[in-house]
């Protein structure tokens, strides 16, 4: 039985093949070797508020003026090419350049489209043929930073040929630019612990198609007045070893205009894979917040009838298994205010809920214990008397 497959094909187009004997091994072309690759795209995921376009803006500096990365290494320095749909140029997006110490003749910012007597906004999705237009005359690119990635994609972000489709013209352009291509996206909501490749917002179709991933997550700190530390961790290299980060940290500057200007200021190597650099980071954050809202409401709980002086709160304190710290910490979250009652040896400081957290005070049984769990010694079986029993069901807390 013979099978007959027709095909309509354009008289013009053809399919072109190469055969492997005739091409020319070549080495990745490394701006910053094992982090930055041209010709190949980039992404930088993290949750909101971990600086991942200020970590864009230095790197773009560090290319532009020929600056050392985070390793030492110095750059040729080459122009970059910066497109934002989230933040403005003027306001934010230069003072951060000059802040990190850019090159600024070396940087150009993609403004918008000018047709004849009209303009419009830059759309990745769409315009990139006229960018490459523009580009033309351009011999020494070398990154180009697209903010916010999923801007590049024209249907639907979460579907894989969509994304692929979408993302196809930017890549293009890097390569025949011979650019790095740096995009810079969210974590999709929820995905704390999971592979860091697979919490990249949108369709895995990113994650697939960048031959670098990097991941951003916030550490807190012990102490509420040191600055709190970040991590950038290497999540995924398609081209290279993947693991291991850096941590680092952002300051505020003065320019000489006087205008402030945020920074990033890299620290220290880390070790480790991915998952595990940023599941420690966000186990840290995590475990801190459960430990305050069990406080905040242990306080609630222990506060509910009439104050108490504050030697007294941490003797309770230290019963139910409460680090001393964590529950000063807790403070204002249950709404607790402290007063100095008394004077002289005998003044005291006592601890009260204030009017509005006294009206939202739960009504309860018993004081939850750290270690007993949330009905304190008695492990869940209700105490006699029950003068509660009108306010609260049978092991409702």
């Amino acid at each position: 039985m013979t099978t007959t497959l027709e095909v309509e094909a354009d008289a013009d187009a053809r399919v072109e093949l190469i055969n492997a004997a005739t091409v020319k091994s070549e080495p990745i072309r490394w701006i910053w070797p094992g982090w930055l690759a041209r010709g190949k795209l980039h992404v930088i995921a993290g949750a909101p508020g971990t600086g991942k376009t200020t970590i864009g803006m230095h790197l773009s500096a560090c290319v532009s003026a020929g600056l050392a990365f985070p390793t030492g290494m110095k750059p040729r320095p080459g122009r970059v090419l910066i497109w934002s749909g989230e933040d403005d140029i003027a306001d934010t997006l230069a003072p951060r350049l000059r802040a990190a110490g850019a090159a600024m003749d070396f940087v150009q910012f993609v403004k918008g489209v000018t047709e004849g007597p009209d303009s419009y906004a830059f759309d990745p999705a769409r315009d990139v043929p006229l960018l490459a237009a523009a580009l033309a005359s351009v011999d020494d690119l070398a990154l180009i930073v697209i903010d916010p990635l999923v801007s590049a994609v024209s249907g639907d972000s979460h579907k894989n040929a969509e994304v692929r489709r979408s993302l196809a013209p930017l890549v293009d352009l890097a390569t025949r630019m011979d650019a790095a291509l740096v995009g810079i996206t969210h974590y999709s909501k929820g995905t704390q612990g999971r592979e860091p490749l697979e919490r990249v917002s949108g369709s895995l179709a990113f994650g697939a198609l960048a031959r670098l991933v990097f991941g951003t997550v916030k550490q807190k700190a012990d102490d509420d007045n040191v600055p709190p530390r970040y991590l950038l961790a290497r999540v995924k290299s398609n081209i290279g070893p993947d693991g291991g980060g850096f941590a680092y940290a952002f300051e505020q500057t003065r320019l000489p205009d006087g205008i402030e200007a945020s920074r990033v200021v890299f620290g220290e190597a880390v070790e480790g894979s991915a998952r595990e650099l940023l599941a420690q980071a966000e186990a840290v954050v995590g475990d801190e917040h459960t430990e305050r809202l069990d406080a905040a409401d242990w306080l609630r709980r222990l506060l509910a009838e009439d104050g108490m002086p504050a030697k007294a709160v941490k003797v309770e304190a230290d019963q139910s298994g409460f680090a001393w710290r964590t529950v000063q910490r807790a403070m204002k979250q249950a709404g607790v205010e402290s007063a100095r009652e008394g004077f002289g040896k005998d003044a005291k400081y006592i601890w009260r809920l204030t009017e509005h957290a006294r009206q939202n005070a739960p009504c309860v049984p018993c004081t939850p214990h750290k270690k007993a769990g949330a009905h304190g010694a008695h492990d869940g079986q209700r105490p006699k008397p029950w003068p509660w029993s009108d306010h609260v069901e049978e092991g409702e807390l």
